[in-house]
């Protein structure tokens, strides 16, 4: 698959002066409730409505959605706001079903593009389609899984297609509910630039109070859309709660969003900007260079411990040396979460590097 000009063309038909907003609530549970926020969107900047029909949840006994009747609660709210309308689709059945009732937006959910004999039933499906398919990011960080997701639709002849950066499941505790690991999105971006790309803030944060800062964020990163989780009663919704906002609230959200301009012709600016991209070239060169000679100390640590027939991973040093950096970095004004990733692969470099010593 490369990248080719027309992949944007969809996004491009909705000739928006703002980036696409889809918003409605993590899942339809009532006609009621389906056809109440959509028409608390109708005359915003919203253009595609999603709820979830099919909720597939971690453990068993959760909500897991209404399912087919659900479908006809969307065709009801796109008749009398005119809204498109947008759900989750995790198998063939579910395709059939969708466009049956007419639905304008599918994804493939962050646990099916994990799978993909599951994704390419969902191509087998959607063969030829013209409706817009979105394919959410694996729920591991693995760039050439998402890409493959993609690669599946894209040759099944699907030609409306975009990705969704809904954040990645972590062992770890961080404050986002799926850590957004950027460079994996901008990796993507970088690939195929003219495939639209949406940030999903509600699941990356898990938290309503975090959805504007992570939205702004994707927002300067040259990001296309966003998909926000809107319940007319967040704390009372029938699944993921805590990350849906009123409608109230996600107007407010897209009004203080900054929109950036993508470049800047201005000599000046260039100008400027040369230097301090050159500033940057040769702090990059010295980091290198330092990491260089760093891995070569490492080695000769390897070859004493093999001398002495001690083991390569000492956990005690590790922890301390984790613990001094992340102190230290926060005096720098870097991010506990950066000294740890930055840490963690300079030190499984180390390892790497002396387990070659040990197997020479």
């Amino acid at each position: 698959m490369e990248n080719k000009k027309e992949m944007r063309t969809w996004l491009n038909n909705f000739n928006l002066p703002h980036p696409l907003v889809i918003a409605g609530p993590c899942s339809a549970e009532t006609e009621e409730q389906v056809l109440k926020i959509a028409r608390e969107l109708k005359d915003s900047k919203v253009s595609v409505y999603r709820a979830g029909i099919w909720k597939p949840r971690t453990r068993p006994g959760g909500f897991e959605g209404v399912g087919e009747i659900g479908l006809k609660w969307l065709q009801k709210a796109k008749a009398e706001t005119g809204l498109l309308m947008a759900t989750e689709v995790a198998t063939a059945a579910h395709v059939k079903l969708a466009l049956e009732h007419d639905i304008d937006v599918l994804w493939i959910g962050a646990r099916t593009t994990v799978n993909p004999f599951a994704v390419q039933e969902i191509a087998d499906a959607l063969q030829n389609t013209d409706k817009i398919v979105l394919v959410k990011n694996p729920v591991n960080p693995d760039l050439a899984l998402w890409i493959g997701g993609v690669e599946r639709l894209y040759n099944a002849n699907i030609k409306n297609l975009g990705v969704i950066h809904r954040g990645f499941s972590t062992y770890e505790k961080t404050k986002y509910r799926n850590n957004p690991e950027w460079q994996i999105a901008i990796d993507f971006q970088n690939k195929f630039p003219d495939i639209p790309l949406i940030i999903d803030p509600s699941h990356i944060t898990g938290n309503r109070d975090m959805i504007f800062q992570v939205t702004q964020e994707a927002l300067d990163l040259n990001y296309d859309g966003m998909i926000i989780e809107t319940h007319i009663d967040p704390d009372n919704a029938w699944s993921d709660a805590a990350q849906q906002v009123t409608p109230t609230r996600l107007k407010q959200i897209i009004f203080d969003l900054t929109i950036r301009k993508e470049t800047d012709d201005a000599d000046d600016y260039q100008t400027r900007l040369a230097k301090m991209r050159s500033k940057i070239d040769e702090f990059d060169a010295k980091l290198l260079d330092v990491i260089g000679k760093r891995m070569k100390v490492a080695e000769d640590i390897g070859a004493l411990k093999k001398e002495k027939n001690v083991a390569v991973l000492q956990n005690k040093r590790w922890n301390e040396i984790l613990e001094k950096m992340v102190n230290d970095g926060s005096q720098k004004g870097l991010s506990e979460e950066f000294i740890i990733q930055f840490f963690k692969a300079i030190h499984q470099e180390s390892i790497t590097h002396q387990e070659k010593i040990f197997n020479s």
